[in-house]
């Protein structure tokens, strides 16, 4: 059994982690447990009814959200050209080609997200291991291989958020800072939520979101009733 600290367990204090909440309350009880002395990010784990083994079954987008992360995205643009010129007034922060990707090759990868225009695809498949584990690794599917690296750039920096359900069927995100308060962090949540809906695969059966959890950096996961779900959509 793990180990929890003071300042943890009194976080728990009258709060039963089995118990489900409504999504805004989830979302408030989290934010109230939070104790660490910098600004935790809020993150929401979604388990959803597909099996990422098929490939039908895969889940994997991008969501800009309309509040942001409220943090620095430093972004590697690969591309050639006149491309290499437009990257860097969209205000990329590291750009190049050959150069950027010997740079990789040698161990650096101090960024958070990357682009590349499809010219350069091969290039940057050379270095696909390291990008890859990483979450790195650019993807038409998310929208961060195209020539539009203007649009790519101002959406990275605006708060896009890039996701993939894991091996078990599990989706991670973050929802921005503690700082944000209930309000945006909920915004920033039916956002993602939204986009997730809308790419259920037709080969899913069944229940698509099976259970969902929201927590800070820090903090415990509070579940949320399930039941609540379509009533915050909408749907």
């Amino acid at each position: 059994m793990p180990k929890h600290g003071k300042k943890f367990k009194k976080a728990l204090e009258g709060v039963n982690l089995q118990e489900r909440f409504a999504i805004e309350d989830a979302v408030a009880k989290s934010l109230e447990a939070t104790y660490a002395k910098f600004d935790e990010t809020v993150d929401v784990a979604i388990r959803l009814g597909v099996d990422p083994k098929y490939s039908d079954q895969m889940v994997r987008g991008a969501v800009t959200l309309p509040h942001g992360l409220g943090k620095t995205v430093r972004i590697a643009v690969f591309c050639k050209g006149e491309k290499q010129a437009e990257a860097k007034a969209a205000g990329a922060d590291f750009v190049g080609d050959e150069d950027l990707v010997a740079r990789i090759k040698e161990g650096w990868l101090d960024f958070d997200a990357a682009v590349a225009t499809p010219d350069v695809m091969a290039l940057v498949g050379q270095i696909g291991r390291m990008l890859g584990p990483r979450g790195l690794m650019p993807n038409a599917k998310t929208g961060s291989v195209t020539f539009d690296v203007t649009k790519a750039v101002q959406e990275l920096k605006a708060g896009r958020v890039e996701f993939k359900v894991d091996k078990a069927g599990v989706l991670h995100a973050p929802l921005g800072k503690v700082s944000f308060g209930s309000e945006k962090i909920l915004g920033n949540l039916k956002a993602l939520l939204e986009t997730v809906h809308r790419l259920k695969p037709s080969a899913a059966k069944g229940t698509y979101m099976l259970s969902m959890a929201v927590s800070t950096t820090m903090g415990p996961g509070f579940k949320v009733d399930m039941a609540h779900v379509k009533k915050f959509l909408g749907i």
